[in-house]
């Protein structure tokens, strides 16, 4: 698939889902093929957190993480969350830098768009704004942001090399790149990989750890970290692999333990 190919069925994936949120059908996406309680996307967040957004924002949850609970993100600071959905990772963040920061959602597609807003008005959080735009070319100036988060959102990227170099390019010296993503450890066929990726995600193309890592210093990063929050089985994507057309118990042994979510951290260097 070509990059416009790829993006166009991601907008149009998550422009489902978030229809199917505002019809109360409920979001259903990164990990689709598992029901609720599957093991990339349920209990991402404290019950103190989730009480504090609408149950819209929640429902349109398509992580495989929780950012803003591993970002440390401090008042005052301003935030910006790249693929922001349906603006749970906005809201909370909102709430976490408090009246004195701000925290910015980024997202291409205008039915999640829509359904934020709604959601930050239902929330009543006023130190947000949503941004319209792709995360390939960030509408916000050079040294404007102190965190940049983001929440499985990063792998649907078809020219990450570009994502990284904008986020770079926004941060504010000593800025911190706070996100999570899934990433793949040590090497796994190309035919299972696409099959476990779109059972992780509506389009996947997630990064094996040691190129994640290069990727980010090359466009600048340093204070690299890869900590991975969730491991997954071959188990846990059993019955997807069957109508894929794959006996997990041959495929067991070459994807156990190599796709994860994980919080990826790094670092803007402070101006010399």
């Amino acid at each position: 698939m070509s990059n416009e190919s790829i993006r166009e069925k991601v907008r149009e994936e998550y422009a489902q889902a978030a229809l199917r949120v505002a019809n109360k059908g409920g979001g259903a996406c990164c990990g689709s093929a598992a029901p609720a309680g599957n093991p990339i996307t349920s209990n991402l967040y404290a019950d103190a957190d989730s009480a504090t957004v609408p149950a819209e924002a929640m429902a349109a949850s398509l992580g495989c993480g929780n950012p803003t609970a591993l970002a440390a993100l401090k008042p005052g600071e301003t935030v910006l969350d790249l693929g922001s959905g349906g603006g749970i990772d906005v809201l909370l963040s909102a709430r976490r830098v408090g009246p004195a920061g701000k925290a910015y959602g980024l997202d291409m597609t205008d039915e999640m768009l829509a359904l934020a807003r709604e959601n930050q008005r239902k929330a009543g959080v006023e130190n947000v704004e949503f941004l319209k735009g792709e995360i390939e070319h960030i509408p916000l100036p050079d040294n404007s942001v102190d965190v940049i988060i983001s929440n499985c959102v990063i792998n649907l990227s078809s020219d990450k090399d570009r994502v990284l170099s904008e986020a770079f390019r926004v941060l504010k010296p000593g800025g911190r790149f706070a996100v999570s993503d899934v990433v793949v450890r040590g090497e796994v066929p190309a035919e299972i990989r696409r099959s476990v990726e779109s059972w992780i995600g509506c389009i996947a193309g997630a990064l094996e750890e040691s190129e994640y890592r290069a990727k980010l210093a090359a466009s600048g990063f340093s204070s690299i970290e890869v900590e991975p929050t969730r491991v997954y089985a071959a188990a846990d994507a059993a019955e997807f692999l069957r109508s894929a057309n794959l006996d997990p118990e041959k495929v067991a042994p070459l994807i156990d333990g190599k796709f994860m979510s994980a919080f990826v951290r790094a670092q803007k260097p402070t101006l010399q």
